[in-house]
């Protein structure tokens, strides 16, 4: 297994996570291992104040691992160290087909970026050569492909195509 990654991108409230679980569940029922990254410029906490691994934490340590029997989450804390970069992370993920990342707008990964017109947002890909594809509901201006947002089998077998992924 390769873990090929392929962006996806888009202003906030344009629909990319509604998208990447529906790709993610198309390229699943093509028999594909399929892991996602997903970048915020919010802070974040999946952790309780007061409970054992927000203890661990809390008292310095570099990483805690949670593990259920169901489950299994890998926290980092980046104390005096730089946020890793998409490569590092991908290159942490268990083997798999596909990563589809969410974020990473200026990282050169290939990427969808998903824009509604009725949202009067600016695009990203003017600005940005790693988009090679709009995934839109509306019509687009653009010399990129064009890829309708509510035919998901579309969008995934552009992907598959890019990162010349065989599907069945």
């Amino acid at each position: 297994m390769d873990k090929k990654p392929f962006g996806l991108t888009g202003l906030s409230g344009s629909g990319k996570t509604t998208l990447i679980a529906k790709l993610i569940d198309w390229f699943r029922q093509q028999g594909l291992r399929v892991s996602a990254i997903k970048h915020t410029h919010h802070g974040f906490d999946l952790d309780t104040p007061g409970k054992d691994s927000w203890k661990m934490r809390e008292a310095g340590a570099q990483e805690v691992f949670l593990v259920s029997n169901r489950r299994s989450i890998l926290m980092h804390e980046y104390r005096e160290s730089e946020e890793h970069s998409v490569e590092q992370l991908i290159a942490r993920l268990a083997p798999c087909d596909l990563v589809i990342v969410e974020g990473y707008k200026r990282d050169p990964l290939p990427k969808i970026e998903v824009f509604r017109p009725a949202l009067e947002n600016p695009p990203v890909w003017p600005g940005n050569p790693s988009v090679v594809a709009v995934a839109s509901d509306g019509p687009v201006q653009t010399h990129l492909p064009v890829l309708d947002l509510n035919n998901t089998a579309t969008i995934a077998r552009f992907i598959a195509a890019r990162l010349d992924i065989r599907l069945n």
